[in-house]
């Protein structure tokens, strides 16, 4: 095999990338081909055929528009919530935890080690109207007698911050963790305060961490449907519970996965639009 490289130098780069691509095609490109053919299809299961139906996808946005403005909106908010948090954070853990560095980044993955379902059904306990969040709240009278807070919107967007909070903090660790404290050190010799320091030196450097957790966050959340299904009402559903009950179980095939590919030319204009605004090079640091 050796022999063979040498003898054929050129070939080594795709021989070496022909194992990635195989894999990239048979699990991502084929099934989304035929996720695009199904979503050109009309009729009725089982009798579904391929028509080139492109009113699917106006059907999709005309009659689903609120499922995805509720769905950008969650993910939106749920990730301004984890960046908020996580920063500070992994500001500490990154410059001030010292030898317990390690331990504080297990407690930030240790969810990781638990399953999805079973982690957002915890929550359905942590907010349950007996449970000791909704009881101080009604202690401090936050929350009147009565009131609660599973079924809410405020319960799903917690669900969905609380699940998804580890991809925003882990790349915001990355970036702190490689700032040279001699930067910060050189910023206080020019008589630079601290928080002239974080705004001109921490904050520009960690920039692609921001961008990294930010999309690590946002786009797997407008996917997300467990938490709506678990923690809220038909009110707080969002554009993944119905894609999730038009193939599982009206079996809408062509409905369902013209859902699919309009989220994902959403996802993808938003992911071009905010390239464009933080600059490429952020993006792809």
């Amino acid at each position: 095999m050796g022999s063979f490289f040498h003898r054929h130098p050129r070939l080594t780069p795709y021989l070496l990338l022909a194992p990635g691509l195989a894999w990239l095609a048979l699990f991502f490109l084929i099934p989304l081909g035929f996720l695009a053919y199904q979503s050109l299809q009309s009729g009725v299961f089982p009798n579904f055929e391929f028509t080139w139906e492109l009113s699917n996808f106006s059907d999709a946005i005309s009659e689903y528009r609120e499922q995805f403005f509720r769905s950008f909106l969650y993910a939106g908010i749920a990730t301004v919530i984890s960046l908020l948090l996580a920063y500070p954070l992994v500001y500490w853990i990154a410059f001030r935890s010292g030898h317990w560095r390690n331990l504080f980044l297990l407690a930030i993955v240790a969810p990781f080690f638990v399953t999805y379902l079973i982690r957002t059904l915890a929550w359905l306990n942590i907010l349950a109207d007996e449970g000791p969040v909704v009881g101080f709240l009604q202690t401090i009278h936050v929350l009147g007698e009565g009131e609660g807070l599973l079924f809410t919107t405020l319960a799903v967007v917690a669900g969905i911050t609380y699940n998804f909070f580890p991809f925003m903090a882990l790349p915001l660790y990355v970036s702190l963790e490689q700032i040279d404290p001699r930067l910060l050190e050189a910023a206080k010799d020019l008589y630079a305060s601290p928080r002239q320091a974080f705004m001109r030196v921490t904050l520009p450097l960690s920039a692609p961490g921001i961008v990294a957790g930010t999309l690590l966050t946002f786009i797997p959340a407008a996917g997300d449907f467990i938490n709506a299904e678990l923690l809220g009402t038909p009110k707080q559903q969002m554009i993944g519970n119905v894609i999730q009950a038009k193939f599982l179980e009206s079996l809408d095939y062509p409905t369902a996965a013209s859902l699919s590919f309009v989220l994902m030319a959403f996802i993808l204009v938003g992911l071009f639009v905010y390239a464009k605004l933080v600059g490429t090079e952020r993006l792809t640091g």
